[in-house]
Parts: structure tokens; sequence; C-alpha cells
């Protein structure tokens, strides 16, 4: 880094789905010039808000809900432009017919259970009775109808559900209502440190683009090496990390905007600005 006073604080989330954003800053030494801390989503969610991190990974809903302290880093994003296999609601009756139900939400990701609401609500207008639990698919449905798992939990819903069960790929559902791509999560910097210290910012940015990149070139070598502490094969963590999406172009934009005007609308975040989200300047 060329500010050498200031090592930036950078989250790292070591979930499947933000593998191919690190897996090149291993290899490439950048983490040398970083302070990373590892952490779930919610704790770095809110260390990026309370200003304990610089850099960092957060979910799309907490990105809106404190947009006005937050840039957005260009090109960078969690998401899918069709079917993502990790977020998913796995039930036992047809959509509409979980007006009135239960349904346990077996996840803390607020941007996968917000979406699952909002897709129940507005597209089979169901207003299930949610509850939270842990993302145990068993027993969520020994209390509910059906459940919204994330993560590994759904993936392995996706490959290992029971007979009788339906698994609604929601990122798909999305997609096939709304005609645009769905963006989980983003890279933002706190407007501050990005005003102190623009140069350090950009450094960290195309770290961060060099080993998406370098990933998305090695996607099976990467998938290889994945599956000897993951509890799937390379074959399918490979065919995972093909359907993200780690971009941030226009029409992921354009689905980040479409989300966040429903989000809106529902009182769960602040309305972005006509011109928003706004970008880091690199």
């Amino acid at each position: 880094m060329n500010d050498r006073v200031q090592r930036p604080r950078v989250g790292h989330i070591q979930f499947l789905n933000c593998l191919p954003i690190y897996w090149g800053l291993m290899r490439s030494g950048a983490l040398l010039d970083v302070d990373l801390r590892k952490d779930t989503p919610d704790r770095l969610n809110a260390a990026l808000v309370a200003g304990d991190l610089d850099i960092g990974p957060i979910s799309l809903v907490e990105y809106l809900r404190h947009h006005e302290d937050l840039l957005l880093l260009p090109n960078l994003a969690v998401g899918s432009d069709g079917p993502v296999l990790s977020v998913n609601l796995v039930t036992t009756r047809p959509l509409a017919e979980l007006d009135g139900r239960p349904v346990a939400l077996g996840s803390t990701s607020r941007t996968g259970v917000l979406l699952a609401q909002m897709l129940l609500a507005e597209r089979y207008h169901a207003t299930p009775e949610y509850f939270r639990c842990p993302p145990d698919l068993t027993q969520m449905l020994m209390e509910a109808d059906a459940g919204v798992l994330i993560g590994d939990p759904a993936l392995r819903a996706m490959y290992e559900a029971p007979d009788g069960l339906r698994v609604v790929d929601l990122a798909e559902e999305w997609r096939d209502w709304t005609g645009l791509p769905m963006v989980f999560a983003v890279w933002a910097v706190r407007k501050d440190f990005a005003a102190a210290h623009p140069g350090v910012v950009k450094e960290v940015h195309e770290a961060f683009l060099r080993s998406r990149d370098l990933c998305l070139d090695e996607l099976d070598t990467v998938a290889e090496a994945a599956a000897r502490w993951e509890p799937f094969d390379a074959p399918t963590l490979a065919n995972y990390f093909r359907v993200l999406d780690f971009s941030l172009g226009e029409r992921q934009v354009a689905g980040l905007r479409e989300f966040a005007r429903r989000a809106a609308a529902k009182g769960e975040a602040p309305e972005l600005p006509p011109d928003g989200p706004v970008f880091a300047e690199l």
C-alpha cells in the first residue's frame, strides 16, 4: 500500500460464495497489506456500519439501510442472473398455499429472508406466519410447512431434499419475476475512509478484482481444493461457483435498484437517491 500509516481493516466472510473473491488474495501476497478481519456476515455487517472496518462485504439490505455512510466498490458483488442454488425456500405445498401457514426462517441472512417475504407477498399473495429457528431442514419442517435456507444447508437441500418437497431457488424466482439479476451482497468502503485514503481503497479494490478473475480462470482447481474441506464434491462446487455472479454491471445495478425500491416500499430500508447507488471514485 502507498499509505503505510493506514493499514486498511478489511472484512472477510469464510463462506463458499465468497471464496472466489479471496482465492487469489492468498496467492498474490495482497493479504500482507491489509488487516484482514474474518467473521460471520452479521458481525461484519455491524463492524462496517459501526466504523470498526474500513472496507468489506455487506449484505444488500444492510447496505441499503446505511448507504449514506458507504460507497460501493465498482464491479464487485455476490449474486446471480438466474439460479443461485444456495438461497432456497423448501416447501411441502405450493407457494400460494402458504398464506397464514408457518414458515421457518432458518437463517439470519437479511437479504435472503426479505427476498423470500417479497416473493411470497407480492408474487404469490401469501402472508405466512414467520418464525426463526436453526437451519436444520428436518427440524424446520416438523414445525412449519416451508423453510428458508441459505448457504451450505440450502445447497445441500438442492441436491438431497427428500421426495415430496419442492426446493424453490429464490434468485431464479426473482429473475423470472423481474427479469433482472439478484444481488445478495456488495463490497463497500466507508465514505470517511475513502476520502482520507483514496489510493489505499483503489489498491484494495484492484486486488479483489485480480483475485476474482484469477479464480474464475481456475474454477475447477479452486473447486478441487475447496472439496477437501467442504461437504461437497468438486463437480458440485465448480457448478456452484459458475452460477454465481461476482460482477456489478448495468444489469446487476438495475436489479439492485429494483430490490431497493421494493424494500423501501415495505419500509425495510430508506430509498436510494434517484441516481444511486453511489460508487467510490477509483
